[in-house]
């Protein structure tokens, strides 16, 4: 089976069948039908692309409702860290947070949920991204959460002194759980 449930409700890891042969290979990278039978509803509206260099972190960021995004991950060139925090309260996922190395290499795409706050850290020398989103970037509902949180203990497998953070994610407040955002239901 392709897709594979993480210890966060709705954050799904996605690994397609990849072709290969003596020319190279093949994988259809996203199937609405295929999607939708494994209860991934998300309409995506939006495709975004960015290069990175090492060390960078990005993140970590999400849209307030009613803008949310639900997004799925992957990458075209390069390793990255990706990393999510689970922000809906009465999760039991609530504060936690998951990671995974994509790669071009390995093909695997992450799913992520509204409700969710994203980043990346970028293990290669270089690394392209490419992330599809449920809806449109809205800047008035731009929201995030400091990389380097200390309650949330995220190991961007950067060292301090390689990572390249920009001043805006440098100056997201830290992880704030009265902080009420999302709300968790199980059927979503």
């Amino acid at each position: 089976m392709p897709f594979t449930a993480t210890h966060l409700p709705g954050v799904i890891i996605f690994e397609p069948v990849v072709y290969p042969d003596d020319r190279g290979f093949f994988f259809e990278s996203y199937n609405q039908r295929l999607f939708l039978e494994n209860h991934i509803l998300s309409h995506f509206v939006q495709d975004n692309q960015s290069f990175s260099t090492y060390g960078v972190i990005r993140g970590l960021h999400y849209q307030r409702e009613p803008h949310a995004q639900a997004k799925l991950v992957r990458v075209l060139q390069g390793k990255i860290l990706d990393v999510v925090v689970d922000l809906r309260a009465g999760s039991p996922g609530f504060g936690k947070s998951y990671s995974i190395e994509l790669s071009a290499g390995n093909k695997k795409q992450i799913y992520i949920p509204k409700g969710f706050a994203h980043g990346f850290s970028v293990l290669s020398e270089t690394a392209e991204i490419s992330y599809k989103c449920d809806q449109f970037y809205n800047k008035q509902s731009e929201s995030g959460i400091r990389y380097n949180d200390t309650r949330l203990q995220i190991d961007w497998l950067i060292p301090a002194e390689k990572a390249l953070i920009s001043d805006k994610d440098a100056q997201l407040p830290g992880f704030n759980p009265a902080v009420k955002d999302f709300i968790y239901t199980p059927d979503a």
